[in-house]
């Protein structure tokens, strides 16, 4: 009984602070992937670079700091029209998504997620965030009706109190 009494408080717990299961970044780890970026900017091989570059805009989107996770997005954008493989191309798709879904855009995200589906259909980890996008979009949904519920019930209230006054 105690356990099921903890999953409920738990699951209550999540929607209201959104708990997914995407990790954070810290800014020492994203300081050393820049770290990384400028000693391969000086080296001779483009692989090392574009490893090293991704490496950071993976660091830049999982960050807590929204002006890092908007960096990231812009390098991931940036370097999308570059990319060889399907598979390359597929990384920096759920890279998008996931910067997208930190910083609230919750439907360019799905559309992200459905593209690199298209390549990687049965893709654990875009799967799993698709879903956690989609359950964020109703629980936005039923919060924006939550909230327009109780605007009409005030201003039905208020009219009613007007109308027994005036009698």
């Amino acid at each position: 009984m105690e356990a099921k009494i903890n999953m409920f408080f738990d699951s209550v717990g999540n929607f209201f602070t959104g708990g997914d299961q995407i990790p954070w970044c810290d800014r020492d780890v994203i300081l050393g992937c820049e770290r990384e970026v400028a000693e391969a900017a000086n080296g001779d091989s483009d692989e090392l670079k574009s490893e090293s570059l991704m490496r950071l805009s993976w660091a830049l989107v999982h960050s807590r700091q929204a002006e890092d996770i908007q960096r990231g997005i812009a390098m991931l954008e940036a370097s999308l029209h570059n990319t060889g493989t399907p598979l390359q191309k597929r990384e920096k798709l759920y890279l998008l998504a996931v910067g997208f879904y930190r910083s609230g855009e919750y439907s360019r995200s799905r559309q992200l997620l459905e593209r690199c589906l298209e390549i990687a259909p049965d893709w654990r980890q875009a799967l799993s965030l698709k879903k956690t996008v989609e359950d964020r979009i109703a629980k936005d949904g039923v919060i924006g009706i939550g909230i327009a519920a109780t605007a009409v019930g005030l201003i039905a209230g208020g009219i009613a109190a007007a109308l027994a006054r005036k009698k």
